[in-house]
C-alpha cells in the first residue's frame, strides 16, 4: 500500500521562518530605545577618552570632538611626573587587602547566620537589616572619633580595618548559604568534619556565584571608596585615587584649561575596575547552578 505526502500540509510549519516576517514594530522600538540609553550612558565615557589624548589647546577648542587633533600622550607624561604612581599603589594595596577580607569575613558571618543556632541570631540579623538602611555618609564622623581614638588616624591600617566587613555582603552570603540543601552538610558531618571544615571545604566552594559577586562589590567599593579623604588627610603618603584625583581636578595642575590630565587620571583609575569586572563576569553564568542537588 502506497503512501503519499501533501506538502501542502508542511506549509504552515514553514510558515513565518527565516522570511523575516516575525519581528514586531515593539520589538525594534525597544532595541531603539535601548540604543539611545547606551549612547547617553557611554557617550560622556568616550569624550574622557578622546580628551585624554588632546592637547590643552584642542581640548578647550574642541570640547565636544571625539578625535584628538593633534594625537598625543603628553597629559600621561606629565601624570607620571606627579604623585599618580604612588596614589596608584596605594589604592592597589588597600583595595586587595579590603577584597580578601570582605569575601573572608562576609562568607564567614553569612554562614553562621544562615546555618549556626545561637541566642540572639534574629537580633543579629535585624541589626544587619538596620544597618543597610543607614547611608555611609552618616557613618564619616563616627568613623573618624573611632580611628582617632584608637590612634589608627593617618595609617594604613586605618584604610583597611573599617572596610574589611560591610553588611550588604553579610546579607548575600547568608541568602546563598541558605540556598544549599542541608544534607550536602549532613553528608559531611557523618564523616567526622568539623564545622569550619564543612564551612571551608564542602559549602564555600559551591558559593562561587555569590563570591565573585561579593569581590566584584568589594574591589569596586574599596577602589573608589570617599571616607579616605578623611582617614588618610593629613599624610600625602597615605593618599589613594579618590584623594589624588580628586587633587589633580580642583588643584594647581587640574586648574584652569588643563583637562587632558585629569582625564587621563580617571582614565587610568577605570581600567582596574573595568578589567575585574569583565574577568569574573563570565563566572556568574558558569557558577548559576553551585549549590543545586543532584538525584
Amino acid at each position: 500500500m502506497s503512501t503519499s505526502t501533501d506538502p501542502s500540509t508542511k506549509a504552515p510549519a514553514r510558515a513565518g521562518r527565516g522570511d523575516g516576517s516575525g519581528v514586531s514594530a515593539p520589538l525594534v522600538l525597544g532595541y531603539a530605545v535601548l540604543i539611545a540609553f547606551s549612547f547617553v550612558y557611554l557617550y560622556p565615557f568616550v569624550i574622557q577618552l578622546a580628551t585624554a589624548f588632546k592637547s590643552d589647546a584642542d581640548a578647550v577648542g574642541n570640547s565636544l570632538s571625539l578625535i584628538a587633533d593633534p594625537f598625543t600622550t603628553a597629559a600621561f607624561d606629565r601624570l607620571l611626573e606627579t604623585r599618580f604612581p604612588r596614589w596608584f599603589g596605594n589604592s592597589v594595596l588597600v583595595t586587595i587587602f579590603v577584597t580578601a577580607g570582605r569575601v573572608f569575613f562576609d562568607s564567614l558571618a553569612g554562614y553562621a547566620l544562615a546555618r549556626l543556632r545561637f541566642r540572639g541570631r534574629e537580633a543579629v540579623f535585624t541589626t544587619l537589616l538596620a544597618v543597610l538602611a543607614v547611608p555611609g555618609v552618616i557613618l564619616l564622623i563616627p568613623k573618624f572619633l573611632v580611628l582617632n581614638q584608637l590612634g589608627l588616624y593617618d595609617t594604613y591600617p586605618g584604610l583597611i580595618v573599617p572596610l574589611l566587613v560591610d553588611a550588604a555582603g553579610v546579607f548575600i552570603m547568608k541568602q546563598f548559604f541558605q540556598s544549599i540543601p542541608v544534607s550536602v552538610e549532613e553528608a559531611a558531618r557523618m564523616d567526622g568534619a568539623s564545622t569550619f571544615r564543612i564551612f571551608w571545604s564542602v559549602v564555600l566552594p559551591m558559593a562561587r556565584p555569590a563570591l565573585i559577586t561579593i569581590t566584584i562589590l568589594s574591589f569596586q567599593g574599596s577602589w573608589n571608596e570617599l571616607p579616605h579623604f578623611i582617614v588618610a588627610s593629613q599624610d600625602p603618603e597615605l593618599a589613594t585615587l579618590t584623594k589624588g584625583v580628586a587633587s589633580l581636578v580642583s588643584g594647581q595642575l587640574g586648574s584652569g584649561n588643563q583637562f587632558p590630565i585629569s582625564m587621563a587620571a580617571a582614565l587610568l583609575m577605570t581600567i582596574p575596575v573595568a578589567l575585574v569586572f569583565i574577568f569574573f563576569s563570565r563566572y556568574f553564568v558558569r557558577g548559576g547552578t553551585a549549590g543545586a542537588e543532584k538525584g
